[in-house]
Order: structure tokens, then C-alpha cells, then sequence
């Protein structure tokens, strides 16, 4: 009798945390038009062109919960509903871009999701408010600087199989991690000009060195600056428009968080150029004070 009050229990708290989506009204954050007020001239030469899409591109798609930590990022806004990634901190906080966040109305985390669109038993759904929303006070998006922000949900994460947090560097971790293999994961397009992804994909590059990305890159140097980390390019396989705020990782002893997407070239994602990441070790101190992260 116990064994079947504490299923009971489990099914009503696993109900509780499931909200419906009409994802026919989901976009990617890169179709508002308020991500590009602002924006570098580098990112808005080709704003209007279907090649400004951006998305894990020449990647594959993942196994089942191998990429426990990532979030689908459902963001409210008065156009309508936007899609972004993010990653597990903690049981109440996530984290993810400034940009995807930044004057929002809230909106809803879905975690241990494989196939977002199906009602899978690993998911849970949970919302969070805008009391919710911490970004970071030096963001700008002129120069894209300070791309990090932090959210508490509404509920509690369950940690199970395929719902885990990610690991972030320890504090004086000063490793630069060029030369590791990047493992970026998303839902977003896999295609310039296709829909975004309904399965968790990834792909795998180097990643550079900050002075050989911003030489790659050929522009001021004020685009690529210590904060950032960069992935290379290599075979047009890239993040970038729906794969905004997800995670950067590499193996260490375990899987390590070491960027955050924040964005691309406007030329597209598939052209070979570096998708370029807020890098974690930089922000540790502010991730660490403005969560519950110990």
C-alpha cells in the first residue's frame, strides 16, 4: 500500500508540472525583432536573408539523456512565444543568455525533454516569472558583452536518469580550454532555412584560441574579448537561431560547461566561421552569487 501512495504521489507532482504548447507559435529568439536592436554591424548585415538563421548545423542527434542538463527555453515576449536553450544549474535555477531573456514576461523550462513535442516521462515543464529573471547588469547588447543571466523557476527540478545539472569549472580554474573538442547541443535549426529541431542534436569542433577566432572572424577587436570562448567552424558545423543560451561542454574528468551560445555570423551557420559562447570561467563569481550554486 505505501509502495502505491508514493506512485500516486509521483504521477500527481509529474501532472502538476506539465503545461501544453502550441510550438505552431514558437519561434527562435533571431526572428524578434527586438534581438537585433542595437546589434553589431557584423550581425545585422543579413538581417532579412534566410541565411541570418542559426542552428546546430552538420550535427546528429542525440542519444536519449546524454545531455542531461539541456533545457528547451520557452520565452514569453508581446509578439509572441520565442525559443532559446539554456542549461540546469541547480534544482530551482537554470542558466542561459541575456538575450534570450531580456524583457521577457516569463515563461516555461522544459527539462529531460529528448523529443519536445511528445509526452515523454522524463520531462518536466516549469514556469518561471520575470521576479524570476537575473541578468547581468553590464549587458549590452551594441557590443554583445555580459550575454549570461540566470533564472529561477517557479517549482523545483526532480533530478532523475535523464534530468541532471551541469558542471561548471571550479573557482581558479584559468584554463582557456583551446584545442579541447566543444560539444554544443540544442533544438534549434538544423538547416538555414528549415524548422527548428523537435530532437535534442549536437555537433563537435576545437575550440580556438581567442586571437585565432577573432582573426578568423577579421573585425574590431572589441567583438571577441576575454569573455568569450569560440568554436571553430570547421565543416559548417555550428550553433546559432533557436540554440541561443544552451551549453558549451567539454570533457574533462566529467562532462564541463565552458560557454554559453550567444552568437554567430549573420552569414549563416554553416559557412565555416566560429560560433562564439559567453565563456563560464569569466562569469563563475557572478553565476555562483546570484544562484543558489555553492
Amino acid at each position: 500500500m505505501k509502495t502505491l501512495v508514493l506512485i500516486v504521489t509521483y504521477l500527481v507532482v509529474a501532472r502538476a508540472k506539465w503545461i501544453d504548447i502550441d510550438w505552431s507559435q514558437v519561434r527562435p529568439i533571431e526572428e524578434f525583432d527586438h534581438y537585433w536592436a542595437g546589434l553589431p554591424a557584423e550581425l545585422q548585415a543579413l538581417r532579412n536573408t534566410s541565411a541570418s538563421c542559426s542552428r546546430i548545423t552538420n550535427g546528429q542527434e542525440a542519444v536519449p539523456g546524454e545531455f542531461p542538463y539541456q533545457i528547451a527555453l520557452l520565452i514569453q515576449f508581446t509578439e509572441g512565444t520565442a525559443l532559446c536553450g539554456g542549461s540546469v544549474l541547480t534544482n530551482y535555477y537554470i542558466l542561459t543568455a541575456a538575450h534570450c531573456v531580456q524583457d521577457s514576461l516569463g515563461g516555461t523550462a522544459i527539462i529531460g525533454a529528448h523529443n519536445r513535442s511528445h509526452n515523454e516521462d522524463s520531462q518536466q515543464r516549469i514556469g518561471f516569472g520575470t521576479s524570476g529573471i537575473v541578468i547581468h547588469s553590464g549587458y549590452d547588447r551594441t557590443n554583445i558583452r555580459n550575454d549570461i543571466a540566470v533564472v529561477r523557476l517557479n517549482s523545483a527540478i526532480e533530478f532523475n536518469k535523464r534530468v541532471q545539472p551541469t558542471s561548471i569549472p571550479v573557482a581558479g580554474d584559468n584554463r582557456t580550454f583551446s584545442g579541447f573538442i566543444g560539444t554544443v547541443t540544442g533544438f534549434g535549426r538544423t538547416t538555414d532555412s528549415g524548422s527548428t529541431s523537435s530532437v535534442v542534436m549536437f555537433t563537435r569542433n576545437p575550440i580556438m584560441t581567442n586571437a585565432d577566432c577573432l582573426q578568423t572572424w577579421n573585425s574590431n577587436e572589441n567583438l571577441i574579448q576575454d569573455q568569450n570562448i569560440c568554436l571553430s567552424g570547421d565543416g559548417g558545423r555550428s550553433s546559432c537561431n533557436g540554440d541561443s543560451g544552451g551549453p558549451l561542454t567539454v570533457r574533462d574528468t566529467d562532462s564541463l560547461q565552458v560557454g554559453i551560445v550567444s552568437f554567430g555570423s549573420a552569414s549563416g551557420c554553416s559557412i565555416g566561421m566560429p560560433s562564439v559562447y559567453a565563456r563560464v570561467t569569466f562569469f563563475r563569481d557572478w553565476i555562483v552569487a546570484n544562484s543558489d550554486l555553492s
